[in-house]
């Protein structure tokens, strides 16, 4: 039974179940796990990924007290990777801190030991909205120019400030993996003449496969790989004021199967591709591109947002293509309800989570575009102070305990309000539980695995992070 299923059993049920597995168990025949390290933030700031005293695992018992049971045999997905975005926001407030101020915080974003350990990041081909100068793309043009051959592509504008923190952050991890995404091909490809709004035109898919295939290669021969882009990011998303593309799930699935996936195997691109890129609340979109054999024959998976629908729907969608991959590609989550959402997001199939903008300044900017941003997870003040955020030590209980590859393995609790967990096995065996509490008072509960238990009291409104060898 899958851990869904499970939850609509009684507590009663679950109890009657563990008496019987307990009675059954023998743990002479168990080696003792490790200790159990700790690491807790809270939302008062007086934690932050704070080290708690190790706990140490008991034999079981039928304990009349809340219990996750982790449960290492049943598997789903392996995790790709977690982190942010180096958009262009985010580098340009980087770029107005001296040098040693500016790798701090790119180490303390990106490191594995002295950051929280940011290793998958987004790009934007291109500008986003998020931008303190006029939107670009690669080969921008005078109006009632073409040019179908990209002989005036260029990456130049990326010098500035892009390319440096992007580099730098694989400095400090070299792990790290960018997938990309455009708001826009250049204007003359569409039908509005600008880059707000309107379509591609057909006759510039060619040229816009073709686009998408010299960032990647211009990006690699900077020395950043680009693990896999999107066709467009929010494709059912028009604005006039800002970067933004109209696509239909036929639209993209046609491009895909006739142009962006021929090109790729044409020029040994291995950049995976990710369809949708936009919100829970249709499935139509990517049904049109993964019920397409042709189509879907180049497309890893589909790539998601929370602005609109339910996480379900991720859910959904992997049980009508159980062999392509779920992604979550942009929404940031904040406190500690917000790490309950990522717990939701990663429970529900994603391979991956990526916040939108890491760094703004106190006045939420540069923004040109016309969406409110919300608080990012490190700010920077007027003074040119860096404000670490409680979503940044959130984000950091997470990214820097789930390892690359590491396996979701099932845990199970009778559903509590305002409480949520979530357990991996990492590639080097360990086991990462986390669990979040955003109820006003503590939490004690029992987490029983192994043929034994600990016991914990997790303070209220916080994040722990759990970790053993078993």
């Amino acid at each position: 039974m899958t851990t869904l299923g499970k939850r609509y059993l009684s507590a009663g049920m679950h109890f009657l179940i563990t008496a019987v597995i307990t009675a059954a168990l023998q743990p002479s025949l168990w080696a003792v796990p490790s200790e159990v390290a700790v690491w807790v933030s809270t939302q008062n700031g007086a934690k932050q990924l704070s080290r708690e005293a190790d706990l140490r695992w008991e034999e079981p018992c039928d304990c009349p007290i809340d219990t996750i049971s982790i449960n290492t045999e049943q598997t789903y997905q392996a995790i790709l990777g977690l982190g942010a975005s180096w958009d262009h926001a985010t580098c340009q407030n980087l770029f107005r801190l001296p040098e040693p101020a500016r790798n701090e915080a790119i180490k303390r974003i990106v490191h594995q030991e002295e950051g929280i350990g940011m290793n998958l990041m987004r790009l934007c081909i291109g500008s986003s909205d998020f931008i303190g100068e006029d939107y670009y793309t690669y080969d921008d043009l005078p109006p009632g120019e073409t040019d179908p051959d990209l002989i005036r592509f260029s990456i130049e504008k990326d010098r500035a400030y892009l390319l440096p923190v992007i580099k730098k952050s694989l400095e400090y991890n070299p792990d790290m993996l960018f997938f990309a995404s455009p708001w826009s091909p250049p204007a003359w490809m569409k039908t509005s003449g600008l880059l707000g709004g309107g379509k591609v035109k057909p006759e510039f898919y060619g040229a816009y496969a073709r686009y998408l295939t010299r960032y990647i290669q211009a990006y690699t021969a900077e020395g950043i790989p680009i693990f896999a882009i999107t066709v467009q990011n929010e494709p059912h998303m028009a604005h006039k004021d800002y970067p933004t593309t109209l696509w239909t799930g036929e639209e993209q699935r046609d491009f895909i199967r006739g142009h962006l996936g021929p090109l790729f195997k044409e020029q040994g691109i291995n950049s995976r591709i990710w369809c949708w890129d936009h919100n829970w609340n249709t499935l139509d979109f990517p049904r049109a591109i993964l019920g397409d054999t042709e189509a879907a024959h180049y497309v890893e998976g589909t790539a998601f947002h929370l602005y609109e629908g339910t996480v379900n729907a991720q859910s959904d969608l992997k049980r009508e293509f159980p062999g392509k991959d779920i992604f979550f590609s942009e929404g940031s989550v904040f406190r500690t309800t917000g790490a309950i959402s990522l717990i939701g997001i990663l429970s529900h199939w994603s391979r991956s989570y990526n916040a939108w903008v890491t760094l703004l300044d106190e006045h939420r900017k540069p923004n040109r575009g016309p969406h409110h941003a919300s608080a990012t997870c490190v700010e920077l003040k007027d003074d040119l102070s860096l404000e670490y955020r409680y979503d940044y030590y959130v984000y950091g209980q997470f990214m820097k305990f789930i390892q690359r590859g590491a396996v979701r393995v099932d845990s199970f609790m009778p559903e509590t309000r305002g409480f949520a967990h979530i357990a991996f096995r990492n590639p080097d065996g360990t086991i990462t539980l986390i669990a979040a509490n955003a109820a006003r008072q503590s939490k004690r509960f029992l987490v029983a695995g192994h043929g034994y238990l600990f016991r914990t009291e997790q303070p209220a409104n916080s994040v722990a992070t759990y970790r053993w060898t078993p």
